[in-house]
């Protein structure tokens, strides 16, 4: 572990840390034993599956447990112990000597209270000033953190703020009183990639601005890839491997830090690899297996794994991993230790795009939604002007990715589709019928070649019903489910998504998250549908669980020839698995193509600003990529701007357009056409194909 000289110039030292929380079955030991150390200035990223011990950890140095937990061990921030302190004296340590970024920034801020005011209350609890200098300062914090119009915004309740908005000021209350470290608890989970990029910049502003040290809790490990020095790997309440970022992603030594590393979609990879998912869930915390907690996943497990836990040791210089057979991953990729069989490293090609016939087709589809006053007599005032127009096409045994950042018409668009939605304006057609003058009965046969899996698995499974049931339901409506032979075509959807016939007795809640995914697939697949609508399929799970989803997903492609429109904000899941993207802002698709060009040489603004913030797990590659960050916030889709509706936000509008081409953009809307030689379909006056990867 860490040497005399690591310890004495710690800010932040942990050691021996255990916390557990008493159940109706006993205690869960949900840190066994972290000790880790943060010098001055450094920023350490702690990763991990839901349930490691990761924020735990976190909220037993801040004092912020329930008062059942049981916690042993030490702490000290700048030397000081923090653990058991009373109350009063660990308020004074809280904001002056260590802050924290929580994951929800409504829970951390007051709802009656203006942003300004709040902020102004940090700076007051630990600094002998008025309230006029306190709001002075809530200002400059704001316009630190880059929010724009700080003056104004301090006026303005949390409800008012976006959610990044949000989230940057939290990390200026965090800052307010220069902390010497700050603690951010997954600060960019469930935020757009280009949002995630303006909160991460916000916090990397705040370490130059305070010159704390930061703790960045993440399950990304493309984040923590781009913005620490050194990383701490925990699985089941323990650390399992830890040392400098660069070393642990080009060299992982434990098995477990290998698997998250194949199972994450790369950017830069394309669709030739096949992910490497870590197959199981990691154990419960009531009882710990015996040995290594990682070794009923680990392909590489002998007998010493079971009966010995491996103790954290040094494999090299500064890199400490968990694992009796270390030496044996050097030079070892995910896909040669965790790929089976049935899984090979290597992808089969791709059907050309063009070689399908068009299965779906949607031509000029426009959706609004009234908005309506308050009151007694609500009378219509506006519009969400949520679709505009779209148009786009899917064929046979294809994958089109709508992707883009919430609220710009991707679901809406989805359901259109579907006709669970009715169109304002525009045409849908499935073989060349339009989905519209369909009589509800050929609706209803209709159903069965297009069916949708939602984002949510545990909203859209009927909590009363078993899987079999669940399963069988569809095909019962439909009049295709006789006696036992509809029960052997449940247990065979059931194995198709890897579930065994046991689990058909069991109900939605007694399954995790990936399970209940699968669940809602094989639902779907139950009518033998040609088309599948996949609305953010894996966007709530680990990445482990995302991976076998994934694979599960290109496997039911290849076997029964579906076509897949995949919804999604994430484009490294998009990346990996699309043969054509459509991007879309504001209602509108903004550019279009195959998806090797599309990622390889983004034409339109909105694109490369999205592309450029995805992040690589790759640390040298992340730290070399060029970065296009997007100003402000997508403005409000019931009066969306004139011309190009991307204008009010776009880097080249602002900065490299003369007045006369800025004219242009104002006045006149980019229709979506062929502007780039040889290149996709893109709305923009000044398209101009950049490499962002």
């Amino acid at each position: 572990m860490a040497g005399a000289a690591e310890q004495a110039e710690a800010v932040l030292r942990v050691e021996d840390l255990h916390v557990s929380f008493p159940t109706e079955d006993g205690r869960v030991r949900a840190v066994r034993g972290l000790t880790l150390g943060l010098r001055p200035g450094e920023a350490l990223g702690i990763v991990g599956e839901s349930g490691s011990g990761k924020s735990v950890a976190s909220l037993a140095v801040m004092g912020l447990l329930p008062r059942g937990a049981q916690v042993t061990g030490s702490a000290r921030v700048v030397g000081r112990e923090v653990l058991h302190l009373p109350d009063e004296e660990l308020s004074r340590v809280r904001g002056e000597r260590i802050a924290m970024v929580f994951q929800d920034p409504l829970t951390s801020l007051n709802p009656v209270y203006t942003v300004g005011r709040q902020i102004a209350e940090a700076v007051r609890a630990h600094r002998a000033v008025s309230e006029r200098e306190a709001l002075a300062r809530a200002v400059e914090l704001l316009a630190e953190v880059g929010i724009p119009q700080p003056r104004e915004r301090v006026r303005s309740y949390p409800h008012e703020l976006s959610g990044g908005m949000r989230q940057r000021v939290v990390i200026a209350i965090a800052m307010a009183n220069e902390p010497d470290v700050i603690i951010a608890d997954e600060p960019t989970t469930a935020l757009d990639v280009t949002v995630q990029a303006q909160v991460l910049e916000a916090l990397e502003a705040a370490r130059r601005r305070t010159g704390a040290a930061l703790v960045l809790i993440t399950h990304d490990l493309g984040v923590v890839a781009g913005h620490v020095d050194r990383v701490a790997v925990m699985y089941a309440g323990r650390l399992v491997e830890q040392g400098p970022v660069e070393e642990v992603f080009e060299r992982p030594r434990m098995p477990y830090t290998l698997g998250l590393l194949g199972s994450q979609p790369r950017l830069d990879q394309g669709r030739s690899l096949r992910l490497a998912p870590i197959s199981g869930a990691p154990p419960t915390l009531l009882a710990p297996p015996p040995g290594c907690p990682f070794a009923p996943r680990c392909p590489m497990a002998e007998a010493r794994c079971t009966a010995e836990e491996p103790p954290l040791r040094e494999v090299s210089g500064g890199h400490l991993a968990a694992c009796h057979f270390a030496e044996r991953l050097e030079g070892r990729t995910p896909q040669e230790v965790f790929a089976r069989a049935r899984e090979p490293g290597e992808r089969a090609p791709a059907p050309s795009p063009a070689a399908g016939a068009a299965l779906l087709r949607a031509e000029g589809l426009v959706k609004h939604f009234p908005v309506r006053s308050k009151g007694v007599v609500r009378r219509r005032i506006g519009d969400v002007h949520a679709v505009c127009g779209v148009s786009l096409e899917l064929r046979e045994h294809e994958t089109l990715a709508l992707v883009g950042e919430s609220g710009c018409g991707k679901s809406t668009t989805a359901r259109l589709l579907l006709r669970l939605l009715a169109p304002d304006a525009g045409r849908v057609e499935f073989e060349g019928a339009d989905i519209a003058a369909l009589p509800r009965a050929e609706l209803r046969r209709l159903r069965q070649d297009m069916q949708i899996v939602f984002q949510d698995p545990f909203a859209s499974l009927d909590p009363r019903m078993t899987v079999s049931e669940i399963v069988a339901e569809p095909l019962r409506i439909h009049g295709l489910y006789r006696g036992h032979g509809g029960a052997a075509d449940v247990e065979r959807l059931l194995s198709t998504v890897g579930l065994g016939p046991e689990h058909g007795a069991r109900y939605p809640h007694e399954f995790s998250g990936g399970q209940r995914q699968r669940i809602g697939i094989a639902r779907a697949l139950a009518l033998r549908p040609r088309t599948l609508i996949l609305d953010e399929p894996v966007s709530a799970l680990d990445v482990s669980i995302q991976a076998g989803i994934i694979n599960l997903l290109e496997d039911l492609q290849e076997e029964f020839g579906l076509a897949y429109l995949f919804v999604s904000h994430d484009l490294s899941v998009v990346r990996h698995i699309a043969d054509r993207v459509a991007v879309m802002y504001l209602g509108k698709v903004v550019e279009t193509g195959a998806a090797d060009r599309v990622f390889a040489s983004a034409a339109h603004p909105y694109t490369q600003t999205l592309v450029s913030a995805i992040p690589l797990p790759d640390p040298r590659k992340e730290r070399r990529r060029q970065r296009i960050l997007v100003q402000g916030d997508v403005p409000s889709p019931s009066a969306p701007p004139s011309g190009c509706r991307f204008r009010t936000r776009c880097p080249k509008f602002a900065d490299e357009l003369s007045e006369r081409e800025r004219a242009r953009c104002v006045e006149e809307e980019p229709p979506l056409k062929a502007r780039v030689p040889g290149g996709h379909l893109t709305a923009c006056h000044y398209a101009q194909e950049r490499s962002l990867v």
